[in-house]
């Protein structure tokens, strides 16, 4: 089976952990290393003969379009980030639509090419901010990857499908794909990137993958920054939960990366979400309040 591989491009510094602290770093910290790490990440894809789906931040695409051209040039999928990575539950419904206007321009700019595909910084599509996907839908996206169906500090998104679904608004459709997570003696697991790729074990990530595509018949969703593969940036001010949750296991990240790379089939989101509207059986998504979701062809029957 075929897993989404996916790739958040931003830089070091605009992670969300640090974003009520960035005022007060360094200017060494803020320094831009995303060219040299972009390009440390398009080595390794092209050593293993794996296309990504490149999630871009449109500040980055704006400051150095022809770093996001290389990234398409080289054949791999280019989708949207936001343009100034912000939380989508902060901002207004005009703020996230012109946030997001400006990013879409910007990244097609850049690619030569349109963008179809969203992801919100640190998966912040909630219940209270479920309006963007009808302004997704406005601005001609067709597909979608912001939803973490898990409890987190900061939303509780359980009662959301583990597979992929549809997103029906008066705009239009949307498929979500949604990020992975393993059901585990009645609770759901994160896993397969950022932050759980770098601390968890790679035996049990290798695990869980192959548990996920041969038992629930689903493909999971790997999610990488390029400042994962950085473990010299600068450091940042921030509290101990900030710093840790970004930097601890930096330096073991490449070579998990590796063997990833190496043990499973990967493509980008784009083609697997046309593949799952291509397909036959469907599944039932439990359902947003004020959102109707439908089947979407081409999934199991995941709740």
């Amino acid at each position: 089976m075929k897993n989404a591989l996916t790739i958040d491009l931003e830089e070091h510094y605009q992670a969300t952990a640090f974003s009520s602290t960035r005022e007060r770093s360094s200017s060494h910290s803020l320094v831009s290393r995303v060219e040299r790490n972009t390009h440390k990440l398009l080595e390794l894809l092209a050593e293993s003969r794996r296309l990504a789906t490149f999630f871009v931040v449109g500040s980055v695409a704006e400051q150095f379009p022809q770093l996001i051209q290389t990234v398409a040039r080289a054949g791999h999928e280019i989708a949207c980030h936001s343009f100034a990575h912000r939380q989508i539950f902060t901002l207004s419904r005009d703020q996230f639509y012109e946030d997001t206007r400006r990013a879409k321009l910007a990244i097609e700019n850049a690619a030569g090419a349109p963008v179809q595909g969203y992801r919100a910084p640190s998966f912040s599509i909630t219940r209270e901010s479920e309006w963007a996907f009808e302004a997704l839908a406005e601005l001609g996206f067709t597909y979608d990857s912001s939803i973490f169906p898990i409890r987190h500090l900061h939303f509780d998104m359980r009662h959301v499908s583990r597979a992929p679904f549809l997103i029906v608004t008066s705009a239009g459709p949307l498929v979500e794909f949604p990020m992975t997570t393993l059901q585990l003696a009645g609770a759901r697991a994160p896993l397969a990137g950022g932050a759980y790729f770098r601390l968890l074990p790679y035996r049990y990530m290798r695990w869980a993958i192959r548990y996920l595509n041969a038992s629930d018949a689903l493909s999971a969703c790997v999610y990488l920054h390029p400042w994962e593969l950085d473990p010299e940036q600068p450091r940042m001010n921030g509290g101990i939960t900030a710093r840790m949750r970004h930097y601890f296991g930096l330096r073991r990240t490449e070579a998990k990366f590796r063997r990833l790379l190496q043990d499973f089939d990967f493509a980008p989101m784009g083609s697997l979400v046309k593949e799952l509207n291509e397909r036959a059986p469907t599944c039932t998504a439990a359902a947003l309040p004020q959102i109707r979701l439908s089947p979407l062809p081409g999934c199991t029957n995941v709740s």
